[in-house]
């Protein structure tokens, strides 16, 4: 398959991306009932989930299920094929690194701390460690007061091998027994999950503006990818140079995983096709968004591995 000059299609995509991030934009409004960014202020600025002491969301930044799932059905391809769009624009992009200095890790005073504490342990500091300790605890908090502001992801999330899926019981069929006791009382079974649940969509909200930000500079997208390819070329480059040194001496060679390539083999995250085909017949459950995806997805695997060709 030969893309060529893949310039225009690029801006084609971009602009049905741009449509796409339009509309769920507006539907991300009818469910908060005021612009977008009156409510990005506010999820910059809101408890990040997922973490220990997690507070109930505001109801200010709640979206009903049916409008969330709806929204995040067509979040994720899009997504996707944004990511695959920067990296068949970033082909032919050469960065320069500057020379390589190795960092020394300096521990930080307040995992330290924090260990002995768990331990049940008092922390005996001297002057300057407590003055250590007390610019890092500052500066913790002065990041997690700061807005957060998400960019778009570079790299496709990789699928953990040795992940273990939860086996979810319907409430009807999860045992009750409370007691051997004929009189005991009868416990209710929990209402089931309604379409108008509130779902907190601070993280939505953010990933909505990130990937607008994205799809309106797509040449500085395009670079920062490159800076990144370039990077991770050299340490790969590095690592390789390690282990061949290492089994020189006959000694393990250091292990550090990083990334081959940006994108995880297979089907693209949240589209329903799996390869580029414009000759197939058009299925029913097939969406715009995922023929973009298809497409996008391979142009960035030829800009990745542009085929050799045979000069004979």
């Amino acid at each position: 398959m030969e893309f060529g000059d893949a310039s225009a299609t690029i801006e084609r995509y971009r602009g049905a991306l741009k449509h796409i991030v339009l509309t769920l934009v507006g539907m991300a409004e009818m469910g908060y009932g005021r612009p977008l960014s009156l409510v990005l202020g506010e999820a910059a600025v809101a408890p990040r989930q997922g973490r220990a002491g997690r507070k109930k969301p505001s109801a200010a930044l709640c979206l009903p299920r049916h409008l969330y799932r709806a929204i995040l059905l067509l979040l994720r391809p899009a997504e996707s094929a944004a990511r695959r769009l920067i990296i068949a624009a970033a082909q032919g992009i050469v960065v320069t690194l500057p020379p390589f200095r190795p960092r020394k890790l300096k521990p930080k005073i307040s995992d330290t701390v924090a260990a002995m504490h768990r331990l049940g342990l008092a922390a005996n500091l001297s002057k300057a460690d407590f003055a250590r300790y007390e610019a890092e605890r500052k500066a913790a908090e002065r990041r997690t007061a700061r807005p957060h502001r998400l960019n778009l992801s570079l790299l496709d999330a990789l699928k953990y091998p040795f992940r273990i899926r939860r086996r979810y019981v319907p409430a009807h069929a999860v045992p009750r027994i409370r007691s051997l006791d004929d009189d005991a009382p009868r416990i209710p079974l929990p209402p089931p999950p309604s379409q108008n649940d509130p779902i907190g969509a601070a993280k939505l909200t953010l990933r909505l503006d990130a990937l607008g930000q994205a799809l309106d500079d797509l040449p500085g997208q395009a670079q920062r990818f490159a800076r990144w390819k370039a990077r991770n070329d050299a340490g790969l480059a590095r690592d390789k140079v390690a282990r061949d040194a290492a089994a020189a001496q006959g000694k393990p060679g250091p292990v550090r995983f990083r990334r081959f390539s940006p994108l995880r083999r297979g089907r693209p995250p949240g589209g329903r096709l799996p390869r580029f085909d414009p000759d197939a017949p058009k299925r029913k459950n097939i969406r715009e968004i995922d023929e973009i995806l298809a497409h996008a997805n391979a142009m960035a695997y030829y800009a990745l591995e542009p085929p050799r060709r045979n000069s004979s």
